[in-house]
């Protein structure tokens, strides 16, 4: 039996009383059957009045940060397709719709939309560069990755939503996401959605620079994380090649005259080769590590129904 069963709308919010009853207006018309959660975090202005107002219901996150709200959402909410949109105003619900259908029909786990729009103003130039350099960057550790990584507008099943372990505290859960279904091989699609720019009286959460930055670091601690053996791999490389390299000159002096006269460097050398064996150990250990622990994932991921289907 396939239907499209229970579907809730989770809106993250941070001071959005300016587009927050648009936006729950929006979904509750495109998704009539669909509950809409709006997830409060700290704001300090009407947003949660505005909420309450426009008839979702609320639910307040005291941890500050785009990543604990999620964390929270996926915890609290209990239903078998979630659509997830930011407060802003800056996505269409009438793309959800299609989103959700897409989902149920072909069994996927994510359904992620790609952001497309027709003024600058909405997709700065900087955010466009940089979300096409992390989402190469993803691509190169763990594989094919969708277009737009950094998108807020996705599409869950029921089984990913309860198995996602969300260690992001900020925008950087965007990335995480991505990950965990490509660590998972979970089947995922990306479609096209209108990206609009943001209504007048709604401020931007993001910071180029700062937001970057722990996204880069994020992706790299997932990768020492979901991929030890490569990434430990590449230090003990790196620290053979740096030993190999500094310990030639005094190879061929002692080949020559006999003697080791500069000792220290000599000593760095073998101190890094013991490092770099260090690496391979912790790699190889690891790689077991995380294999248990990614068939731990995998028990708990076909324990839920696949989308669309009821247990």
């Amino acid at each position: 039996m396939t239907s499209a069963g229970r579907v809730a709308v989770l809106i993250p919010a941070y001071n959005e009383a300016a587009t927050i009853a648009a936006v729950i207006h929006g979904f509750r018309t495109a998704l009539p059957g669909a509950t809409v959660y709006v997830f409060d975090n700290n704001s300090n202005d009407a947003t949660i009045a505005e909420a309450e107002a426009a008839g979702a219901i609320v639910r307040s996150v005291a941890f500050q940060g785009k990543g604990n709200v999620v964390r929270r959402m996926f915890a609290d909410v209990d239903a078998d397709v979630y659509v997830m949109a930011d407060g802003d105003g800056t996505y269409e619900p009438t793309d959800a719709p299609a989103m959700v259908t897409m989902l149920l029909a072909r069994g996927v786990d994510m359904v992620v939309g790609a952001r497309e729009h027709q003024d600058a103003a909405a997709y700065r130039p900087g955010h466009v560069l940089g979300n096409r350099l992390l989402t190469q960057a993803v691509t190169m550790i763990f594989g094919q990755a969708i277009t737009d990584m950094l998108s807020g507008y996705r599409v869950f099943s029921r089984r990913y939503a309860k198995t996602f372990p969300a260690h992001s505290r900020g925008f950087e859960i965007e990335t995480e996401l991505t990950v965990f279904a490509l660590r998972m091989r979970l089947p995922v699609l990306e479609v096209p959605t209108r990206y609009h720019p943001r209504p007048e009286g709604s401020q931007s959460k993001l910071n180029t620079w700062g937001d970057g930055m722990k996204i880069s670091w994020k992706i790299l601690s997932l990768f020492k994380s979901e991929r030890p053996l490569l990434f430990f791999m590449l230090c003990a490389g790196l620290s053979a090649l740096t030993s190999f390299v500094l310990a030639a000159p005094l190879v061929q002096t002692y080949m020559t005259t006999g003697l080791v006269p500069r000792f220290p460097t000599a000593i760095l050398c073998a101190a890094l080769m013991i490092l770099a064996s260090i690496f391979m150990a912790c790699g190889l250990i690891l790689d077991s590590v995380t294999k248990g622990r990614d068939e731990a994932k995998r028990t708990t991921y076909i324990a839920f129904p696949a989308p669309g289907q009821h247990a």
